[in-house]
């Protein structure tokens, strides 16, 4: 129990603990009292992720621990079940008019959040970015998943009871990790598992009355031969020629991973972003600089808001090489999912030679490959967007050196989505405002994903 108890200790800051088991050399870590694994090396990456990715799937531990929140969803799900679901979601993701009807939901929710930051900074009040890019990327999820129109970035800024069960159950169920008894304590509705169920109890109502009322609408589209254009609609309707549809189960627990991946993850990594601006403002005037050029705007030059945000379409967007550095150095360093696990189906051997036990967890680390110098040069730890252009030219790396969108058959399929959402954000919040921290010492918290402990809180101004 040694390591258990080590663990728990380490908790607060367990990607950085993580960390330091690489610091002398990048060799998987066997870890706790089970056969637990850790590897930094890309080339074991691509042979877990990728060359053998059906001999180590999520696994029956990990599915169990997070089953209640995630259920059998896409990022909890193995064999048959996730087939089904990513086959249906890249069909779904593949689709030119959802592409089109997001860039201009994710135009339109970045206005909101820059008028509502007006309002701040003309009251010379601080305010929580992270809050508010939870707010923005709940909304903007709301619209293409459920056609609804969110109202997260109203001036009042109202309680969310969604947002906040979905947020209590992410940050607690993590716990279960390093709790062995956790599952005597949801038997006996006690402690934090009292709290997973309540907050679960809040989440599962909310989502049943939302697609119940999109089933109804569709009962009445059908009739007046309407067609819904959000997520939620076309999989409801989805039929893969066998007749096999989503039952309300499935698209429970289709929402429920489509939040952790639309609305967190984005959030989260515009929060890291803006703290590394804050950090480095040489980089904020680089990418005003490149937006500028862009936008054909002359020394001194201006314009209006929405005159900006329409003309950042598609193309300009793709042409951003210093923005999607600036942003994928931020993924790099703060990814929003740290660690990443899976389970030994059978007995393995590594391309480096570690032999893996059937039945062991097995993870590789975003965080820490991050931070490698081995993978990264000697200034891995520091934050230079230049170390991924050439000729001022954006020079992706390897998804299994650079592992913040996951890799082979999971890769991430929401990536360049979020990619075109955070550089339309992010270029027009630093085109018109400028941030500073209103306290230098920002730690993240320890959940599934990483946001930043306490949120971003930052002094607001005008340019």
């Amino acid at each position: 129990m040694g390591a258990q108890w080590e663990a728990i200790e380490n908790m607060h800051r367990m990607h950085c603990w993580f960390q330091s088991f690489f610091t002398s050399d990048h060799d998987p870590r066997t870890f706790a009292g089970r056969i637990m694994y850790l590897t930094v090396d890309p080339l074991n990456v691509q042979h877990i992720l990728k060359d053998n990715f059906w001999n180590y799937p999520k696994g029956e531990r990990v599915h169990s621990v997070l089953h209640d929140f995630m259920g059998n969803g896409i990022f909890n799900a193995d064999g048959k079940i996730w087939k089904k679901h990513r086959k249906i979601a890249s069909l779904v993701f593949s689709n030119r008019k959802l592409k089109q009807i997001s860039l201009v939901i994710f135009r339109h929710d970045a206005m909101r959040l820059l008028h509502l930051l007006h309002t701040f900074a003309s009251t010379r009040q601080s305010v929580d970015l992270q809050d508010l890019f939870m707010r923005m990327t709940m909304d903007s999820l709301c619209k293409v998943l459920f056609g609804m129109e969110g109202e997260g970035l109203k001036t009042t800024l109202p309680e969310d009871p969604f947002g906040r069960a979905f947020d209590n159950v992410n940050d607690i169920i993590i716990s279960r990790l390093v709790n062995p008894f956790w599952k005597i304590q949801r038997a006996l509705n006690i402690g934090k598992e009292k709290l997973v169920k309540d907050n679960l109890a809040v989440l599962n109502s909310l989502i049943a009355d939302v697609v119940q009322k999109r089933k109804n609408s569709i009962s009445f589209q059908a009739q007046s031969n309407a067609e819904g254009d959000d997520l939620l609609t076309r999989f409801l309707k989805y039929n893969d020629g066998e007749h096999e549809t989503y039952t309300d189960s499935e698209m429970r627990d289709l929402i429920v991973n489509f939040m952790v991946a639309a609305r967190d993850t984005t959030a989260i990594a515009l929060s890291w972003f803006i703290y590394c601006i804050c950090k480095h403002p040489q980089v904020a005037e680089e990418i005003r600089r490149e937006t500028a050029v862009l936008l054909g705007l002359g020394d001194g030059q201006t314009m209006e808001v929405e005159e900006m945000a329409n003309k950042l379409d598609y193309e300009c967007l793709a042409r951003m090489n210093y923005l999607h550095a600036a942003l994928s150095e931020t993924l790099r360093l703060y990814p929003p999912v740290p660690r990443d696990g899976k389970t030994v189906l059978k007995d393995d051997v590594l391309p480096d030679g570690t032999c893996v036990k059937k039945g062991a967890q097995i993870s590789y680390v975003p965080y820490s490959m991050g931070r490698m110098q081995f993978l990264w040069g000697s200034d891995a730890l520091e934050y230079k967007p230049e170390r991924w252009l050439t000729d001022g030219v954006f020079q992706p790396a390897s998804p299994f050196k650079f592992t913040a969108f996951q890799a082979g058959p999971r890769i991430c399929l929401g990536k360049d989505s979020a990619y075109i959402q955070m550089k339309m954000t992010g270029s027009l919040l630093l085109q018109f405002f400028r941030f500073n921290l209103v306290d230098d010492d920002v730690k993240y918290h320890v959940m599934i994903i990483m946001p930043i402990a306490g949120g971003l809180n930052v002094d607001v101004s005008r340019r």
